[in-house]
């Protein structure tokens, strides 16, 4: 369940979805958007079949879902 008032930022290019962790928080500030501001990052992988959601909220990184999307 996501909170009223989180932000939700979409990637705009795809992304290698074998990235970790620290790849990905590497992409959100190279963004230039604070990582720990509590707001949820989607990324997409390049055949738009995957999406990674990630929540960097304090200092935990929690990747809540990995999904892979129905045609």
């Amino acid at each position: 369940m996501i909170p009223s008032g989180v932000k939700v930022f979409l990637a705009s290019h795809p992304v290698d979805l074998r990235k970790g962790p620290d790849s990905l928080l590497a992409l959100v500030r190279d963004a230039g958007s604070d990582p720990f501001s509590g707001a949820l990052y989607v990324f997409r992988a390049k055949r738009a079949d995957r999406i990674k959601i990630v929540l960097l909220s304090g200092f935990v990184l929690q990747c809540p879902a990995q999904q892979r999307v129905g045609r």
